[in-house]
C-alpha cells in the first residue's frame, strides 16, 4: 500500500489521522468500556467530550467520533469495527449487502473475483468473501484502508483511484459518495466519482454501482434495484446487464428477515377506482422503483388516482400495514370532521397535493380523544382528505 503523510491523511479524511487509527486498534476493550454507558446525542456532546478526554486525553475526539459513528452503523457491521462517522452512514445495511453478495455469486460463480474500487472501511468485503468470492478492496483514503485493514483481516486491500484500474475482475462494485459540500447530490454525473466516469473506465467489465435512491436513473441500461429495510429506503443498485437477468427494475423489501421481491416482469394492469375498505401506502422500495401497479396487481389492489402511488383495496397485504378509511372529504372540511369524529391525535400523509403536515396539524387544534389518521391527496383534480381509523396491521 502506499504510504501517505498525516497531513495528506487528514486531507482524504477529516475525522481521524493514522496515529488516531492505530490507537482506537490498541484500545479496543477500554474504548467499548468507556463509550458504552454515554448517551452521544447532539445534547450530550459537550460532557462526552469532556469525559472522554479525561480518559483518553488527546484521544478523546477521536473516540467520542467512533462511538458516534459505531452507534450510526448498528445493522450495517459489527460493534468492533473501526468507522468513521461519514463512512457508517453511507454503508450498505449488512441484509442488502448480503443479497447483493449472493447475487453476484449466482451469476459469475464461485471464485469470482471481486474488486471493491471505493471499498471505504470494507462494509461489502465481509458478505462478499462470505458467499464464496474472492474479495479486493482499493480506496483512496489511505486512512479508512487502514481501518479496512483492521475490520477485515486478510483481505486484499490497495490503495488506488477507482478511475484507473488496477485489476481484471470479473465485477466491479462501486460505492460513489453522495454528498458533495454538504449538500446531497441530484443527479448520476455529480457522484464522486461520477457514473460516466466509472462506465468508461471500466467499460469491458460488469458492475454493480450503489447510489442514492432518489436519483434519475432513467438512462441505465441494465437492473435498478430499490431495497429498503424494515420500511426505510436504504440504497439504489444499477447492475449492468450480465448481471441483471431480463428484468430492468426491482425493489428488494426485507422487513424482519424476510425478503420480498418484485419486477418489471410481473403484471401491472391496473386502474384507479372508488376508495375500497383500506388505504395502502407502499413501501418506499416500490415507489421508488416505478412498481406501484405491479405491486397492486400481485396484491389485489387498486389506485385511487392514476397518477398518485396511494392503493385502495379490501384487505391489508401480509407484512404490511394500511389505514381504514372512514370518510373521504374536502380538504377545507377536513378540521369539521375530525371533530366530529371526536379526533384527537393524527398521523397525517401526504403525497400529490400542496400540504404542509406540521402547518396542518397546527391548524387543526384537535381536543378529541381518538387516534386517527388523515391521507391528504389528490383523486382527479381534486384534494382531498381521506379520514382513517390509526394505522394498522
Amino acid at each position: 500500500m502506499t504510504t501517505s503523510t498525516p497531513a495528506e491523511s487528514n486531507a482524504f479524511n477529516m475525522s481521524f489521522t493514522r496515529a488516531e487509527v492505530a490507537f482506537l486498534a490498541a484500545h479496543q476493550a477500554e474504548i467499548i468500556d468507556a463509550t458504552q454507558s454515554l448517551q452521544l446525542t447532539a445534547k450530550s456532546t459537550l460532557n462526552d467530550a469532556t469525559a472522554l478526554r479525561a480518559r483518553f486525553g488527546d484521544h478523546g475526539r477521536a473516540v467520542a467520533e467512533l462511538a458516534r459513528a459505531r452507534r450510526a452503523g448498528v445493522g450495517k457491521f459489527p460493534s468492533t469495527w473501526l468507522t468513521d462517522l461519514d463512512a457508517a452512514q453511507q454503508a450498505t445495511p449488512e441484509p442488502v449487502a448480503r443479497l447483493r453478495a449472493q447475487r453476484l455469486a449466482r451469476a459469475l460463480g464461485p471464485g469470482a473475483l471481486v474488486h471493491d474500487v471505493t471499498c471505504s472501511v470494507g462494509t461489502e468485503g465481509a458478505s462478499i468473501s462470505t458467499n464464496g468470492l474472492r474479495y479486493l478492496g482499493s480506496d483512496l483514503d489511505p486512512v479508512r484502508l487502514r481501518m479496512a485493514q483492521h475490520n477485515l483481516l486478510g483481505a486484499w486491500l490497495a490503495q488506488a483511484d477507482a478511475l484507473r484500474p488496477i485489476s481484471a475482475p470479473d465485477v466491479v462494485v462501486a460505492d460513489p459518495a453522495r454528498r458533495a459540500g454538504g449538500k446531497r447530490i441530484t443527479h448520476p454525473d455529480q457522484m464522486l466519482p461520477p457514473l460516466p466516469d466509472l462506465q468508461a473506465a471500466w467499460h469491458s467489465t460488469e458492475m454493480a454501482i450503489k447510489c442514492a435512491p432518489g436519483l434519475d436513473y432513467s438512462g441505465w441500461e441494465g437492473l435498478v434495484s430499490i431495497a429498503s429495510v424494515d420500511g426505510g429506503v436504504k440504497e439504489a443498485c444499477l447492475y449492468t446487464p450480465g448481471l441483471a437477468g431480463a428484468e430492468t427494475r426491482e425493489a428488494v423489501i426485507i422487513h424482519h428477515g424476510e425478503v420480498d421481491r418484485i419486477t418489471d416482469l410481473e403484471p401491472d394492469d391496473v386502474t384507479a377506482g372508488a376508495p375500497g375498505k383500506y388505504l395502502i401506502d407502499p413501501d418506499g422500495a416500490v415507489v421508488r422503483a416505478g412498481l406501484v401497479r405491479h405491486y397492486a396487481h400481485r396484491e389485489g389492489l387498486w389506485m385511487l388516482d392514476e397518477r398518485i402511488a396511494y392503493l385502495t383495496g379490501d384487505r391489508i397485504p401480509a407484512g404490511r400495514s394500511g389505514f381504514q378509511i372512514v370518510e373521504v372529504v374536502a380538504l377545507k372540511k377536513l378540521k369539521a370532521a375530525l371533530q366530529a369524529h371526536d379526533a384527537g391525535s393524527v398521523e397525517i400523509l401526504v403525497r400529490g397535493v400542496n400540504v404542509d403536515p406540521d402547518v396542518l396539524r397546527k391548524k387543526l387544534k384537535l381536543t378529541g380523544s381518538q387516534p386517527m389518521a388523515v391521507v391528504c391527496t389528490r383523486i382527479g383534480r381534486q384534494g382531498v382528505a381521506l379520514i382513517c381509523h390509526a394505522r394498522q396491521a
